[in-house]
């Protein structure tokens, strides 16, 4: 159908999946992508703008629950020169950077409250200004965002401008996490293992059980933690690879999370217990990090520069 059904994959819901993006993507409408982290919502948004009538123009992606409120609008609007300390240049925001292209939004409810009345006036009205300038700046671009929220909760929490969602989710796509079509796991899994092949000039293949051994594992890192998985196992293996039984990679083995509580050993260095909280907390909450920082009493920027550190410590398949 097109050719990123091949990330996608080849079971009923990724083509319907991939005939949501060839109907969506022709057109001029916003698009909003819902889906749990690493069901592959960068790659539905990327589709839609190669396959729109923008494709020649650039895709701008920016994340927004990894923006401070205090940069968000120098982000997307840009900056004059001397507006606030240390802007020591005018500077294009993202919006000027996707001109005449496609700007993706992912975790668009984590933007904060403030600038999503910002966003709203630009998407209406098609003009903005930088941060300490006063030229009213023009801008054609196409909005497509994402979240791995349900958009119409944050609605209800009062996090999300509903005013916003309606203008956003003109065309809604829902991407299904992995584990509901188990038939794409084998097929993404040796995909992710004949790209290796090709760019290592190798010709490493799996064992039949490290096969049986994929398809029985939960994913709950959906399409990024399967690919990691591979790839680990690739760099691990010599000619055939041999994947162990996986267990879930949000609980660390020394803990235990039974009926929405955590058990650490007396002892567990905090570092360790640390982590196991924040991420069987992420985990109860489905990978939601707005609900997660709450929980846990911290902004969401703290959650964000946690979770960063863990997955630079981590090994690939650990943390995807």
């Amino acid at each position: 159908m097109i050719s990123s059904s091949k990330t996608l994959g080849r079971s009923p819901a990724a083509f319907e999946l991939a005939r949501s993006i060839v109907k969506a993507a022709p057109t001029e409408a916003s698009v909003l992508i819902i889906g749990e982290s690493g069901t592959g919502k960068e790659i539905v948004a990327r589709a839609i703008h190669q396959r729109s009538s923008r494709h020649d123009g650039p895709f701008v992606a920016v994340n927004c629950g990894a923006i401070t409120p205090s940069l968000a609008e120098s982000e997307l609007f840009g900056h004059e020169k001397g507006s606030f300390t240390g802007a020591s240049a005018t500077t294009m925001g993202c919006f000027e950077r996707a001109h005449p292209g496609t700007l993706f939004l992912d975790e668009i409810t984590e933007m904060p409250l403030s600038m999503q009345v910002q966003l709203l006036r630009v998407l209406e009205t098609g003009q903005y200004h930088r941060v300490g300038g006063s030229e009213q700046l023009k801008v054609n671009v196409r909005i497509v965002a994402a979240t791995n929220r349900d958009p119409k909760e944050a609605v209800l929490a009062g996090s999300f401008r509903s005013d916003l969602l309606y203008r956003l989710a003109v065309f809604p796509i829902r991407v299904p996490p992995l584990r509901s079509r188990q038939s794409d796991i084998a097929y993404l899994a040796q995909r992710f293992l004949d790209e290796l092949n090709t760019q290592e000039k190798t010709s490493k293949t799996f064992s039949a059980a490290s096969i049986e051994h994929l398809e029985n594992y939960n994913w709950p890192g959906n399409i990024r933690e399967l690919k990691n998985t591979v790839t680990r196992a690739y760099i691990l293996a010599d000619d055939i690879i041999e994947i162990a039984p996986l267990s879930p990679v949000f609980r660390a083995p020394a803990t235990e999370v039974n009926r929405g509580f955590l058990k650490i050993p007396v002892g567990t260095p905090l570092n360790s217990a640390q982590r196991s909280i924040i991420m069987a907390t992420l985990e109860h909450y489905a990978g939601d990090k707005r609900r997660t920082a709450l929980a846990l009493g911290i902004s969401p920027k703290t959650l964000y520069n946690r979770l960063e550190q863990f997955r630079k410590s981590a090994g690939p398949a650990e943390l995807a």
